[in-house]
């Protein structure tokens, strides 16, 4: 990846706000934290579903850190009485004293996120969760598709270096044995989600708010809709559009852990 902040468009991420939502749903539903004080979301985003947290534990004071301002702009109009905001990178987390740590979709970008979670797990308060998921569809036509073209001769020179590889997230196994070491009781998990998407060209809408974003930022406009366009042509075939819409298969690791008391 490119060693400058990646930027965000809240709008662009929000086009499959529910698609987007229902794995943090999935994680959350298997923490089992009955009254916790402190909850933490790691990776907040625009802050919606952080605010459900404050929902589902309601003596809790809920927190969500993000690396991005045009995230936390978009997250400040969640904020109430229990639920604040504030910019923190993962890598410069303290989870010393949480009670449920969540992260969702966020540790693909961090490098070195395995020696994060075992400090993690070792920061937490005695009993507490440590919850996340990553996307796990790196092997997928969508992501495989853009390696490959940002690879090409046309497009290396500007974009060798600037897209991660199926390594950005571990094997479940990896996790599990990872957290296990460290004294945490853990489950991993994997889901396969077949999103059913509408309108023109919906996985690279797709994309655009997430793993396209590197590229996005690196490109003048003239050259990012150059490759946008050669791209989406290849992600046609990829996806054809059914009757009823354009399943886009999203394959995704959930790991729940908990601290001894």
């Amino acid at each position: 990846m490119s060693d400058q902040p990646l930027q965000w468009d809240p709008r662009q991420y929000a086009k499959f706000d529910t698609e987007r939502s229902r794995p943090f749903f999935d994680l959350v539903g298997q923490i089992r934290a009955v009254s916790p004080r402190t909850v933490v979301d790691l990776g907040c985003g625009p802050g919606e579903l952080t605010a459900t947290l404050a929902d589902r534990w309601t003596s809790a004071e809920i927190t969500g850190l993000d690396s991005s301002p045009d995230m936390l702009t978009q997250a400040c109009h969640y904020a109430g009485d229990r639920v604040r905001f504030a910019q923190q990178a993962a890598e410069q987390f303290d989870a010393s004293g949480v009670d449920v740590l969540v992260s969702n979709a966020l540790l693909q970008w961090v490098p070195g996120h395995l020696e994060l979670l075992t400090r993690w797990a070792g920061q937490l308060a005695a009993g507490g969760w440590l919850a996340f998921q990553v996307p796990t569809n790196f092997g997928s036509p969508s992501h495989t598709l853009m390696r490959e073209l940002a690879e090409s001769p046309t497009w290396r020179p500007q974009l060798g270096s600037v897209l991660r590889h199926a390594d950005a997230v571990a094997e479940p196994d990896q996790y599990l044995d990872l957290l296990s070491a460290a004294g945490l009781a853990t489950t991993a998990w994997q889901t396969s989600y077949l999103h059913v998407l509408s309108g023109p060209d919906p996985v690279l809408e797709w994309v655009r708010g997430t793993g396209l974003r590197p590229v996005l930022q690196k490109l003048s406009t003239e050259d990012a809709q150059a490759f946008t366009s050669e791209y989406a042509a290849q992600l046609r075939l990829a996806y054809p559009a059914r009757p009823y819409g354009t399943v886009f298969a999203f394959l995704r690791t959930f790991v729940v852990a908990q601290k001894a008391p």
